[in-house]
């Protein structure tokens, strides 16, 4: 079977990687979760009662605050199991024109963030390399979970809600204002921009809070983040990993007014851009309310955006209408990068 030619910039079609991970079959028993579309994350039964959740990703959109990236958006996937990060370990990749001063800022990034999540940073690999434009960083990230507490994509329930934290596309919001500051500078005012720069702190990339403050208040049944392919590709995701239709509506998903202003200064879909800072949450519907409140309660906002329908081996995200939702064969963002 030949492979597609031209593949676009940004994660494998879904039907294409589906079949590359299905000639993966792990052969210690110990591997309870192992690689899948729309698994986040590997589940590792090492002894005892915690499992061990390994979780690893680049950042290649991004060059401001790479290490912060690094750190959050692979600590977020490991939240999504219901685990506590712990372990954090990179490898950079630089090109022959940084310098020490930036390298020095990239290990400054990762450090803060781990602290601020409270993970330690226990190894990793760094070298300079040739025929790249940016630097990029692959983060590893470790944690624990205990048994009963485990959380997997695919245990999202018929009749579940399903919850958003934040709003559409807070990564790409920041990327955007950040890589394209001069472009930009001309059209918008620099409060604008400023505000839009620091949707990487606030608002946040970071969902480890939203997962457990979602944990405590009710039966979460499943989790996943929104990253590269934005809320549709999320979506789709969640839907694959459950074997189940997902009905959204469309009217509940909030966007920041920021947000919808680069998206379509540049023309973008907002549901298709890079969405680190959102977390999807399917949870008992009897729950559901409880958990919304909490988060509420905490100044994370959360909506509820649709349910999770009827198990298929068709699975597909559709709106209240019937009509299945637009999907994107790659990341929005990454046009601005092409």
């Amino acid at each position: 079977m030949s492979f597609m030619p031209n593949l676009p910039i940004g994660k494998l079609p879904p039907d294409l990687l589906s079949r590359l991970l299905g000639s993966i079959l792990p052969r210690d028993p110990a591997v309870l979760l192992g690689p899948g579309v729309g698994r986040d994350c590997a589940v590792i039964d090492a002894g005892g009662h915690q499992l061990l959740i390994a979780k690893t990703d680049p950042i290649t959109f991004a060059t401001d605050e790479i290490g912060w990236y690094a750190v959050h958006v692979n600590a977020n996937d490991v939240a999504t199991t219901g685990a506590e990060p712990r372990w954090f370990m990179a490898t950079l990749l630089l090109p022959a024109s940084i310098d020490a001063a930036g390298i020095q800022a990239i290990f400054d990034d990762m450090r803060q963030a781990c602290g601020e999540i409270g993970v330690s940073i226990v190894g990793g690999h760094t070298e300079v390399t040739a025929d790249l434009a940016r630097p990029i960083v692959i983060g590893t990230l470790l944690g624990l979970v205990a048994r009963e507490r485990l959380i997997v994509p695919a245990g999202a329930q018929p009749g579940d809600a399903l919850i958003m934290t934040k709003r559409l596309a807070v990564e790409a919001t920041s990327i955007i204002a950040r890589e394209k500051a001069a472009e930009l500078s001309g059209t918008f005012a620099t409060e604008f921009l400023t505000r839009c720069r620091a949707f990487l702190h606030a608002p946040g990339i970071s969902v480890v809070r939203d997962a457990q403050l979602a944990c405590g208040a009710g039966r979460v049944h499943a989790m996943h983040d929104p990253t590269e392919g934005g809320l549709a590709t999320a979506l789709n995701e969640l839907a694959i990993a459950a074997d189940a239709v997902l009905e959204i509506d469309p009217a509940q998903v909030p966007i920041y007014a920021e947000t919808q202003r680069l998206c379509d200064h540049y023309g973008l879909d907002a549901w298709g851009v890079i969405a680190s800072g959102s977390l999807l949450i399917a949870a008992a519907a009897d729950d559901a309310a409880s958990i919304v409140r909490a988060l509420r309660s905490a100044g994370v906002e959360a909506e509820i955006i649709g349910r999770v329908g009827e198990k298929t081996a068709r699975p597909q995200v559709v709106s209240k209408t019937g009509d299945r939702l637009k999907s994107f064969d790659q990341d929005e963002i990454t046009r601005l990068f092409q």
